[in-house]
């Protein structure tokens, strides 16, 4: 049985959802599961993940492939760099300090990225004015 980590859709029509779900990778997209493993909302700006990191790191040790949307979300939150960390079986403060880094990186880059959508909103309203 192969098992991969991937999105269940959920919402109304025009409003979609998701769950992060461990599933048989024969089964339908929104049918049986395993394990709710995290949400996913795309709506919100910046869309809203939330995944349980320890149910996230036993999947990914017992092999299960993640598709390319949720490794991507993983990697956004720091998953996939804790699990290469485990792997390569480094001490836990080091792992710790590594997500620290990672984390203020993350921090950073969410501001700049506020302040030049603040600055385009400006000029377009500006823009528009005249």
């Amino acid at each position: 049985m192969a098992v991969k980590l991937r999105l269940q859709r959920l919402g109304k029509k025009k409003q979609p959802f998701y769950r992060i779900v461990a599933a048989d990778s024969r089964s339908p997209r929104d049918g049986r599961f395993i394990e709710v493993v995290g949400t996913y909302n795309p709506r919100t700006n910046p869309p809203e993940v939330v995944v349980k990191e320890e149910k996230a790191i036993k999947w990914l040790k017992n092999g299960a492939i993640p598709t390319d949307t949720v490794k991507s979300l993983l990697k956004r939150e720091g998953i996939i760099l804790k699990f290469h960390l485990l792997r390569k079986k480094v001490e836990p403060e080091k792992i710790d300090e590594e997500f620290q880094k990672f984390l203020e990186r993350k921090e950073i880059k969410l501001k700049k990225e506020l302040e030049t959508t603040k600055v385009k909103k400006k000029k377009k309203k500006g823009a528009s004015g005249a």
